[in-house]
């Protein structure tokens, strides 16, 4: 399994980036895909999930109303709008690939099998 974030860089506050992360290696039809960030000093902390369908959702309270979580089946990408960003939106963000299991815990790092390698995404203000 392969999963390659792209799409961070410098953006001003108040506006958007957008991430894709393009997986590969094998059929996520029955996976959760998750969004995590890290800022420098900080745990790794979850930010949104989806089921690969596209449906339901999942946000962390700190990103609800800014941004969105969805996937791309034709294309195997997962994508994450930000929207109105702010400075502490400001670390490297994760990929990641949910197996089917029986916990419904799609919040925890820990939950997670796969991961991509992470693009940063810094926010000036």
């Amino acid at each position: 399994v392969q999963l390659q974030a792209s799409g961070g860089g410098l953006v001003q506050a108040g506006g958007p980036v957008r991430l894709s992360c393009a997986a590969s290696g094998r059929t996520f039809s029955s996976y959760v895909m998750g969004w995590f960030r890290q800022a420098p000093g900080k745990e790794r902390e979850f930010v949104a999930a989806i089921r690969w369908s596209g449906s339901p959702t999942y946000y962390a309270d700190s990103v609800k109303g800014r941004f969105t979580i969805s996937t791309d089946d034709p294309k195997n990408t997962v994508y994450l709008q930000m929207n109105s960003l702010k400075p502490e939106d400001t670390a490297i963000y994760y990929c990641a690939a949910r197996k089917p299991k029986f916990s419904n815990n799609f919040y925890a790092p820990n939950e997670y099998d796969f991961w991509g390698q992470g693009t940063q995404v810094t926010v000036s203000s």
